[in-house]
């Protein structure tokens, strides 16, 4: 079986909301989520410990969300920080600066990071009892190695769904130069002893510390599944890239392909108006078979056709049928549009010279034909390239990507 551990802030709404994790809404209106199981949903926080969708009905017993628990947590630790930090702004005049407790929850810096671990598909997965023990037992095991500078705030088993996972949240903090407990990821990292992936590199995005902090995690994690007799696939190294996370990198590799994609499409594109290039391609033609009279109406009708083929390239970029990205298209349809205004430009230069030096007699009527044909012939091979070449990338792009792991189902 697969273990997943996925780490995140924010997604296209902004920070992520706890109020999905101890499911403050109404789960009626979630087709994914089994109102029935939800009431067997195991709960966690800071302050309470365990609760259940029972004990929140339980006038005794105080109910706080998860959202209200982090606030908490937020003013009772950081809030001396947001005051002198505000203090200081004043004092420098930059009082636009100045920010609340409840800003430092909503930025993807300083706000609570959130954890999902599950452990298998919706086909097969261990029971919810022995995901509970492991990541119960990998929790003690994180506060005693971490405690002093990363804090668990909350987390919820969710049984309501396809297949049990938890969602945790945790904040990084450690003091600044001022004396002030604020939270700072790489920085109490730092604290904790957790060395960059690379010494030797100067951090950056592939080279920080959370990155080891991640990988030991998920060390930790494997070792713990294994003493609960649960043997997980392990992660293949990618590409030497051992201390990146699986989504990281799946990320990364999309970026690449889609850089080369683009390099590709220009290379195919200048390829064809590179005004050098075509400019040998003709002169070549011309010395080569010795053969060319250039005339008006010849080269009239050349033009006519390069324009007509290139005009059906940009037609086929452009056409609805392409799956390739908007934008992707677009570019390469203005490229395209340079051929067509570099051809007439270039083709102008190209026979004048060609013309001037094959005006001999003995070479005229011998050439007129061959070099016709050899000057259609380059530039039809190149755009049938480009198209061959656009043809088979998007035969590619098409293909069904595999599919991740659903945590929500």
């Amino acid at each position: 079986m697969k273990l997943t551990r996925h780490n995140g802030r924010s997604g296209k709404n902004g920070t992520y909301n706890p109020r999905h994790n101890d499911r403050r809404f109404d789960v009626g209106n979630s087709e994914h989520i089994d109102s029935e199981r939800a009431k067997k949903n195991i709960y966690w926080d800071c302050y309470r410990g365990y609760t259940t969708a029972g004990s929140r009905e339980d006038s005794s017993q105080p109910d706080c969300s998860f959202e209200q628990i982090e606030r908490m947590y937020y003013t009772e630790h950081y809030s001396d920080f947001v005051d002198a930090q505000n203090a200081r702004n004043e004092k420098t005049r930059h009082t636009e600066r100045n920010r609340t407790v409840g800003d430092l929850l909503k930025n993807n810096k300083t706000c609570p990071e959130e954890t999902i671990y599950q452990i298998g598909t919706v086909e097969e997965s261990v029971p919810p009892e022995v995901l509970f023990r492991i990541v119960n037992e990998f929790y003690g095991e994180f506060e005693r190695r971490f405690g002093s500078h990363v804090h668990l705030l909350d987390w919820a088993l969710h049984l309501d769904e396809g297949t049990p996972h938890i969602h945790e949240r945790h904040v990084f903090d450690c003091k600044n130069r001022y004396g002030e407990l604020c939270p700072q990821q790489e920085k109490a990292l730092e604290e904790l002893g957790i060395p960059l992936p690379d010494p030797d590199k100067p951090k950056g995005k592939h080279n920080n510390r959370k990155q080891t902090f991640d990988s030991v995690c998920r060390t930790m994690l494997f070792d713990i599944s294994r003493r609960h007799g649960v043997h997980l696939e392990q992660e293949p190294s990618y590409g030497g890239r051992e201390y990146l996370e699986k989504q990281d990198y799946i990320l990364m590799k999309q970026k690449e392909k889609l850089a080369a994609q683009e390099q590709k499409l220009e290379e195919l594109t200048l390829k064809i108006e590179d005004v050098e290039t075509l400019l040998d391609d003709v002169s070549d033609a011309a010395y080569d078979k010795a053969v060319e009279v250039v005339a008006d109406a010849v080269r009239l009708e050349t033009h006519k056709e390069d324009i007509r083929l290139v005009e059906e390239s940009k037609k086929w970029v452009l056409s609805p049928e392409r799956k390739a990205p908007q934008k992707e298209r677009e570019y390469a349809a203005a490229r395209l549009d340079g051929v067509i205004t570099k051809i007439k430009s270039t083709m102008q230069t190209a026979f004048a010279k060609i013309q001037k030096a094959l005006m001999q007699p003995e070479t005229k009527q011998a050439g007129k034909e061959k070099i016709k044909e050899k000057a259609r012939e380059s530039i039809r091979e190149q755009l049938k390239k480009a198209q061959e070449e656009m043809a088979k990338r998007e035969g590619v792009r098409r293909r069904p990507e595999r599919k991740q792991p659903d945590m929500e189902r």
